[in-house]
């Protein structure tokens, strides 16, 4: 492959080299590694910004319907939008259904926007393991919003917030306990929270819902990356398109606010910091996986199961031979 012919066709914004890098940059075949790692290299010098947004929600709360209504303002706007979503994989089989064009067909056909969806394959945080250098492909062929959509909430999902500026939660409006079932590791994380479908008979309910997270968010502590107000609960009806608006008008202050301050940056530099952090564990661990390692892990896996040894000493014994 040749990667300096599909730098230039990415920066040039042709969709097609932007799909297969970003499938170049999945595979887990050590060539493709090399060639993914070139590519991801060779594009640093593109000096090139998007607006980074993740995007988690509990599970039927209308994250695609919101993506869809709020791609295509954006895109009304002549902001060139892509979206990345990340739907489960199966634990038995290792699939996924990938029915996120389906789902959102009209952003689909939108010519100034780009919908790619991969499998988790059980990664943990809710996002693929190489979600991070697929937004550094779409800000490299000229996307101006990036949107990652997570598989739903859960404490692991926070780590979306390690590869995005913005990080919006969705929610339901009279969805009982949400303020337990959502973790205050998230509630913490979160720079603003939308309460969806707020129209129709649910409006009132969702205003409430509304009030009660915007209560909950002045207990949590300030944190200094957040000018006064933030982060804000606000509500949305993504079906009927209405407080779309407000909620970018809301993500564009705090943005600017926090490149103003020095903090848009910092935070960048910061999760560079942590992704080398997680390639090094990620490379630890995929050297359990070789099959050397594998014999040594399954001799001692017996003898602990027969009760000769312990799983501590097994363990120490383990890591002192795979560094030997």
């Amino acid at each position: 492959m040749d990667i300096s012919d599909l730098k230039d066709r990415i920066v040039a914004g042709d969709r097609r080299a932007l799909s297969r890098a970003i499938t170049l940059i999945e595979s887990t075949r050590a060539d493709h590694r090399d060639q993914a790692a070139a590519l991801i290299e060779a594009l640093k010098s593109v000096d090139r910004e998007a607006i980074r947004i993740g995007l988690s929600g509990t599970p039927g709360v209308g994250k695609s319907t919101f993506i869809e209504s709020f791609g295509m303002m954006l895109t009304a706007q002549r902001l060139r939008v892509a979206v990345l979503a990340v739907d489960p994989s199966s634990t038995r089989s290792g699939g996924s259904i990938l029915g996120d064009k389906t789902r959102m067909d009209r952003l689909s056909r939108d010519p100034n926007a780009f919908i790619r969806p991969s499998p988790s394959r059980s990664h943990l945080g809710g996002v693929a393991r190489r979600t991070r250098e697929a937004v550094t492909l779409c800000e490299a062929a000229g996307f101006d919003v990036v949107l990652i959509e997570t598989v739903g909430v859960g404490q692991s999902e926070t780590v979306v917030a390690e590869m995005s500026d913005l990080f919006i939660l969705l929610l339901a409006p009279a969805g009982g306990d949400e303020l337990q079932g959502v973790k205050r590791g998230i509630m913490e994380m979160a720079d603003i929270i939308l309460v969806n479908k707020a129209d129709g008979d649910l409006k009132p309910a969702a205003m409430r819902t509304c009030s009660d997270y915007a209560g909950a968010l002045r207990l949590l502590r300030k944190r200094p990356q957040d000018p006064e107000g933030f982060p804000k609960a606000t509500t949305v009806s993504a079906l009927h398109e209405e407080g779309l608006r407000q909620a970018w008008d809301e993500m564009m202050t705090l943005v600017n606010w926090r490149r103003d301050h020095g903090h848009f940056a910092g935070r960048r530099a910061e999760q560079a910091r942590y992704w080398f952090g997680e390639e090094v564990r990620q490379g630890l661990l995929a050297q359990l996986a070789t099959p050397s390692a594998q014999a040594v892990m399954q001799d001692y896996a017996e003898r602990v199961a027969k009760g000769d040894m312990t799983p501590t000493i097994a363990a120490a014994e383990v890591l002192e031979r795979l560094h030997s």
